[in-house]
C-alpha cells in the first residue's frame, strides 16, 4: 500500500492563522520580500486549490502555471474560501493513489510522492511567513516540519538554486523549525519593521 502523509494537523493550523489575521493586516509586510500580507495569504489560497488538483490528476491551467507568473490577492470570502481549499488538500493528499505515479505543480512535471511533500512544505514555510507577519504563535506539526526537513536539505546542498532561495546559515544546534525555515531562504529572526 501507498504510503501517505496526513496534511490534516498542518493545514488546519494554516486556516486558524489566517482567520485570526485582522483586515487591517492585510497590507503589511511579510518575510516573502515582494508579498504584503494580502499577496500571501493569495498564494495560500491559490497554492492550495493547485495541490488538491494535482493530488487528484487533474492536470490544466491550475497546475500547468508557474508561480510568480501573477501576483497574487485575496477577494471578498477569503478565509472561508481559504479554509475550504486546505481542507480539500489535505483530503485530495490523505488517499493512497495521490502518492502514485506523476502529476504536475507549478508547471513542473514530478513523480506525485515528490509534489505532496513541496505541497505540504509549502504549508509549513508560508504558516511560518503568515505567523512572522501577523504576530501569531508558531508551533507546525512536528511530522510536517520533520517532511519538510527532509526535503529541503538535499536542495540545499545542490550548487543551484532551489525554489526557495538561497538558505540562510543558523548554527548547528538551532531548534528545528529555525533549520527548515533558513533552508526554505529565510532569516529565522525576521520581524516586521517597527511603526
Amino acid at each position: 500500500m501507498t504510503e501517505t502523509i496526513d496534511f490534516a494537523a498542518q493545514a488546519r493550523l494554516v486556516s486558524q492563522l489566517a482567520a485570526r489575521t485582522a483586515d487591517e493586516q492585510l497590507d503589511d509586510p511579510t518575510p516573502c520580500e515582494d508579498y504584503a500580507v494580502r499577496h500571501l495569504l493569495g498564494h495560500l489560497v491559490g497554492l492550495s486549490a493547485a495541490f488538491q488538483e494535482a493530488a487528484r490528476k487533474n492536470l490544466g491551467p491550475m497546475t500547468s502555471t508557474a508561480p510568480g507568473t501573477t501576483v497574487p490577492d485575496v477577494a471578498s470570502g477569503w478565509r472561508a474560501e481559504l479554509d475550504r481549499n486546505l481542507r480539500g488538500m489535505a483530503e485530495a493528499w490523505h488517499v493512497p493513489e495521490a502518492w502514485e505515479g506523476e502529476t504536475q505543480a507549478g508547471g513542473v512535471t514530478l513523480p506525485a510522492a515528490i509534489a505532496g511533500r513541496f505541497a505540504l512544505n509549502e504549508l509549513v514555510l508560508h504558516g511560518w511567513d503568515l505567523a512572522r507577519a501577523t504576530g501569531q504563535e508558531y508551533a507546525p506539526d512536528p511530522a510536517a516540519l520533520g517532511v519538510s526537513y527532509a526535503l529541503l536539505t538535499p536542495l540545499a546542498e545542490s550548487p543551484e538554486q532551489g525554489p526557495f532561495g538561497r538558505p540562510v546559515e543558523v548554527t548547528a544546534d538551532a531548534p528545528l523549525l529555525d533549520q527548515v525555515v533558513a533552508l526554505g531562504g529565510r532569516r529565522p529572526d525576521w520581524a516586521p519593521p517597527a511603526s
